[in-house]
């Protein structure tokens, strides 16, 4: 009858295991040590540390300052503007929104004070004949009126409190 091998395994010593790495890691990994000795000294003659424990030191006292300026009113107006701005801006067509910037560049995004001489009365009833003039007034029109609705029902909601 066959013979069972006997398997003894020796006795497994993580910790020696791990001494042995960090002693052969000085070899292994000399440059990244390196490295990482010059970026402390950096870090150190910078001063970052001594940064860094301050913050620590003072993180309550910070959490408190940041959480009182948060609870304004002015925060809170801040952060609900926030939110509507981004509303508003993904409401936006894209399109109208670079047509808008490539006009304000055309006419305000000189280096110099743009010179635009007030035309005269004829000159300004004839420039009514281009279409496009007509289509940026119909857009300005149709906001001041969308702007005059919602201020007005705004101050009949605040006649109502």
């Amino acid at each position: 009858m066959a013979q069972p091998i006997p398997l003894s395994l020796p006795a497994r010593d993580p910790r020696a295991e791990l001494r042995s790495r960090l002693e052969n890691a000085p070899v292994e990994h000399a440059e990244a040590l390196l490295d990482s000795y010059e970026l402390l000294q950096q870090l150190h003659e910078h001063g970052v540390f001594q940064l860094v424990s301050g913050l620590l030191g003072a993180s309550d006292r910070l959490v408190e300052t940041a959480v009182g300026a948060a609870r304004s009113e002015a925060s809170i107006r801040a952060m609900r503007n926030a939110i509507i701005l981004g509303k508003m801006l993904g409401a936006i067509n894209p399109d109208l929104l670079e047509g808008i910037a490539e006009a304000t560049s055309q006419t305000l995004g000189s280096y110099k004070k743009p010179v635009i001489e007030p035309p005269g009365l004829f000159s300004l009833l004839s420039q009514f004949r281009h279409e496009e003039l007509r289509r940026s007034i119909a857009l300005i029109n149709r906001f001041l009126e969308a702007l005059g609705i919602q201020l007005s029902a705004r101050g009949d909601d605040a006649n109502k409190h």
